[in-house]
């Protein structure tokens, strides 16, 4: 937009604001306003303003160098909003603490950080403070200008005798009778050394040699978390199962549930010492790739039952009372045998090395000791050690690789098996085993879809009927849904599931 003043003879000249646009490859004007009654001042004010000139407050001064104001800092805005609304509609203050308090601000802006932007305690205060701030963070929280990572320790040390309260508010919220929990665990390591809980353990971070501490999740069937719980870092999963189950029956008060972990948490000696003799309490695992071979070896797990589709149902007298649900994901089983022969061809081409340095004319490795060290690093690297025979002399090495084994591990490759107690209705433990499909999808790079169909999948629950014909109410307009015959495919897969 622009001002144009337009003579007019004897008389004071128009005074218009004007735009320009362009109307098949001509430059047109277009009249917006008339500005000739306006103050002399203000019109060239206003024209000032058009040419990037000073701002609004100098518009009664056209004379005037100066600017009526000067920007000195302007901090990002929006996405705090949408944080701290969202926590607010969430119900997240009063969870906290009922009366507001510097401790429950301090709480808020620790959660709100950990989202916008993560970080250690002494990170996030400098994110906070007056000089380095760089959002409106702590004035939307009312921190103190002097806020430090000492306060927000302080915070946290305020906020522990509150655990047991906020997690029974959860579990009051998101937790009922015969709810499905889920329950994992993960670690993190230390650099420093005076962690009473810290202690050397396996590190899923790939840190060796740190200490590290343990904690739990428990979380209802959509993932909404409802409890933590911190453990010395050197605790075994499966050790961790027994305190969950006393707080979700003890302190919430969940008599009937159906408790969901990996195969490494829900352990054969935990179901048979913690779980299988528990009135109304129900479980939900998998089975170890030692028990599946043993099952495909005895001939219960055949390749003709993934025929049609790929999932089974199977019964083993090794595991009365027990449903075992049997999923095949051919992606997996590529990947995987792409990667077995892979690591078979390199562990082959090293210890082609070992036997060229026996065998070799100038300064040979002698010593089973001397050649069995250099064997071992090889077979450490690859994990491949129960794929080869090894002969190992003084004066000889040589390898070969054990076809029966690998033909084993092949078979079985791309299976998971699914385990639960047989009462345990097969309502909550399809959705559960069709994973490894939903998997392969997304392998595909469908993950939008997918996640939109397991969300009101899920939400059918808990009627079976409400479920099987939402799968062939899908089913019948699938290639407008999925557009994609493959998936059209999954769902008359999923549906063929329900008897």
């Amino acid at each position: 937009m622009f001002i144009e003043r337009i003579p007019n003879r004897n008389s004071p000249p128009c005074i218009l604001l004007r735009e320009t646009f362009r109307r098949d490859g001509k430059v047109k004007h277009r009249t917006i306003a008339n500005l000739s009654k306006w103050p002399p001042h203000i019109v060239e004010g206003l024209r000032r303003l058009f040419k990037a000139g000073p701002s609004a407050g100098s518009l009664g001064d056209p004379t005037s160098a100066a600017p009526a104001f000067r920007i000195t800092r302007s901090r990002p805005h929006g996405h705090v909003e949408a944080v701290l609304s969202t926590m607010r509609k969430l119900g997240i203050p009063n969870l906290l603490g009922s009366k507001p308090s510097p401790e429950r601000n301090a709480c808020m802006a620790m959660i709100a950080a950990r989202i916008l932007f993560p970080g250690s305690k002494l990170a996030i205060s400098r994110c906070l403070g007056p000089e380095t701030l760089t959002s409106t963070l702590a004035q939307e929280c009312a921190l103190p200008d002097d806020v430090d990572e000492n306060h927000l320790y302080a915070a946290m040390d305020w906020l522990l005798p509150r655990q047991a309260r906020i997690e029974k508010a959860l579990a009051t919220r998101h937790l009922q009778e015969g709810s499905l929990v889920l329950y994992d665990l993960t670690s993190s390591y230390f650099e420093g050394k005076t962690c009473p809980l810290a202690h050397l353990g396996h590190s899923r971070d790939g840190k060796k040699g740190k200490l590290q501490i343990v904690y739990g999740l428990l979380c209802n069937r959509h993932g909404t978390p409802v409890a933590v719980e911190v453990f010395d870092g050197n605790t075994a999963d499966p050790m961790t199962l027994g305190a969950q189950i006393k707080k979700l029956r003890g302190r919430f008060g969940i008599q009937r549930l159906i408790l969901v972990g990996d195969r490494g948490m829900i352990t054969q000696a935990r179901i048979d010492q913690e779980l299988r003799d528990v009135e109304g309490l129900d479980w939900i695992s998998a089975l170890r790739s030692s028990q599946i071979a043993e099952l495909s070896g005895a001939g219960l797990i055949q390749p003709s039952l993934f025929d049609e589709k790929n999932l089974a149902e199977i019964q083993s007298p090794d595991f009365p009372g027990e449903r075992l649900v049997v999923c095949r994901n051919p992606l997996l089983a590529r990947s995987r045998a792409h990667k077995r022969e892979e690591l078979l061809a390199a562990t082959e081409a090293d210890l082609e090395k070992i036997r060229s340095a026996v065998l070799r004319a100038k300064a040979p490795v002698r010593g089973a000791a001397r050649i069995g060290l250099r064997v071992g690093r090889v077979i450490g690297k690859h994990k491949m050690a129960k794929h080869f025979d090894l002969q190992i002399s003084d004066t000889t090495f040589s390898s070969s690789r054990r076809s029966e084994n690998i033909t084993r591990e092949a078979a079985i490759a791309g299976l998971y098996d699914a385990r639960a107690l047989r009462r345990v209705n097969g309502l909550h433990l399809w959705p559960l085993v069709t994973l490894g499909l939903f998997r392969q999808f997304r392998i595909e790079g469908f993950p939008n879809e997918f996640a939109n169909f397991c969300e009101e999948f899920f939400n059918c629950a808990p009627h079976r009927r409400r479920q099987k014909n939402f799968i062939y109410g899908v089913d019948e307009h699938a290639h407008q849904f999925f557009q994609n015959p493959q998936r059209c495919n999954f769902v008359e897969e999923l549906g063929n599931c329900f008897p």
